[in-house]
């Protein structure tokens, strides 16, 4: 990790720069997937799947028995690790409920809104070197709180086909289709529709460059994402009280996902970034995953402030994914916030935790995308129709302004609307 002290703030939009891909030669692959999976349907699916993901495939679509008995492969400790995550997150989204909206805006005018489910969603859970069913529990538990009609969960099979984790929280979250498929096809297919998988009205879920070119080129077929999503990224706030250990930990959790990950350390205490340091050095090489989280870390920085507003300055202009704070004066980094996806707060909150088990979002913006974009909840997967009744009195009430603003704008059929109804009613 590189090691920074007290920045001009003029080098800061290099510094907050993420390391992100050129997807220009992505770009001719997603097209040319899309375009066969549009006009070939489950025969280019499966066409794709054996090419990218070496894996033949009989059926697309995982039967119902291999999910209800997927619980019985698994050991009793992964089964109850998934019950408790399952448990909490499903009730931190369920508290995220809300009740329709109700005003009269004036008498005789009745507003309301009331939130409806989005009927077909698509999940998209990655496989590869860290097949992610947590995923299907952030995704699928709101979804089935919202009361989507149809879940649809593509994955990419490996040689045994979805690993067990995946179809029994599948199976738990009620998700109606699993689908044994990756990839762009996984993408394509569930934005066309194919004869096995069902066109969505929107997709979650993360993915590499490929399926995140992939999602962006969904929404030009009036299908709808989550949000922009790029590389995992983790930033820790940490002073003198931090522990050093932990720090460490968490920074590796993060630079474990994948060599474009980005973990950043901002530190207000000068000691600090030397002590994290060492423990990284000795935590590393006991990581299973190390070369990954070191090539990460390569992507990563350091940097000192003297100053503590200084540094929330700069924490807020990064807008990281994943925030920590470890520090005396918490409450300067916690309501201070502004841009942030999740935050974690004291000594003993790792952002795992997060990832988890504790009942929040794993799904969150990335490369600064927490400055427009929320975290995935219950209202990503519902949307608000608004509703109006007008009575007689407040037609004659209302009325008035309605026209002189259709006037005003040279709309006169809207004027009119409103001239009818006054003119019968004046007329008894």
């Amino acid at each position: 990790m590189r090691v920074i002290t007290n920045p001009d703030r003029k080098t800061w939009e290099a510094l907050t720069k993420r390391p992100t891909a050129d997807f220009s030669a992505v770009e001719p692959i997603v097209d040319e997937v899309f375009n066969a999976v549009k006009t070939k349907g489950d025969v280019a699916v499966r066409e794709f799947t054996k090419t990218y993901d070496k894996v033949v495939i009989d059926d697309i679509i995982i039967s119902p028995e291999a999910l209800s008995t997927a619980k019985s492969e698994l050991s009793s400790a992964l089964v109850n690790a998934i019950d408790v995550a399952y448990n909490n997150i499903y009730a931190f989204h369920k508290a995220q409920e809300t009740s329709p909206v109700q005003v009269s805006t004036m008498q005789g005018v009745d507003c309301w809104q009331a939130k409806k489910p989005i009927e077909k969603v698509g999940i998209y859970i990655p496989g590869g070197t860290a097949p992610l069913f947590s995923t299907v529990l952030m995704l699928a538990i709101p979804a089935q709180i919202a009361g989507c009609k149809q879940i649809v969960l593509c994955t990419p099979p490996n040689s045994s086909g979805i690993p067990a984790a995946i179809r029994y929280a599948a199976y738990k979250c009620g998700v109606t289709i699993v689908a044994q498929i990756g990839g762009i096809q996984a993408i394509a297919a569930m934005t066309f529709g194919t004869e096995s998988i069902p066109k969505v009205y929107k997709i979650f879920g993360p993915g590499n460059q490929f399926v995140t070119v992939a999602k962006q080129k969904a929404t030009q077929y009036q299908t709808a994402i989550d949000m922009p999503a790029g590389p995992s990224e983790l930033l820790v706030v940490a002073d003198a009280t931090a522990n050093p250990k932990y720090v460490a930990a968490d920074l590796l959790s993060q630079a474990e996902h994948g060599v474009d990950s980005q973990v950043i350390l901002v530190a207000t205490a000068k000691d600090i970034i030397e002590r994290v340091q060492s423990e990284l050095e000795k935590q590393l090489t006991l990581l299973p995953r190390k070369d990954i989280a070191k090539k990460a870390l390569d992507n990563s920085l350091s940097v000192y402030f003297d100053d503590e507003s200084t540094a929330l300055d700069f924490i807020n202009t990064y807008g990281p994914e994943h925030y920590i704070v470890c520090a005396q004066n918490e409450g300067i980094f916690v309501d201070g916030i502004q841009n942030a996806g999740s935050v974690f707060i004291g000594n003993y909150t790792p952002e795992s935790a997060g990832d988890y088990a504790s009942g929040t979002n794993h799904t969150l913006p990335t490369n600064g995308y927490t400055k427009q974009y929320s975290g995935v909840n219950l209202d990503a997967f519902t949307k608000a129709i608004t509703y109006q009744r007008i009575s007689a009195e407040g037609i004659q009430n209302l009325g008035p302004s309605i026209e002189a603003m259709a006037e005003a704008e040279g709309l006169f059929a809207h004027k009119n609307a409103v001239t009818l109804r006054i003119k019968d009613l004046n007329n008894g």
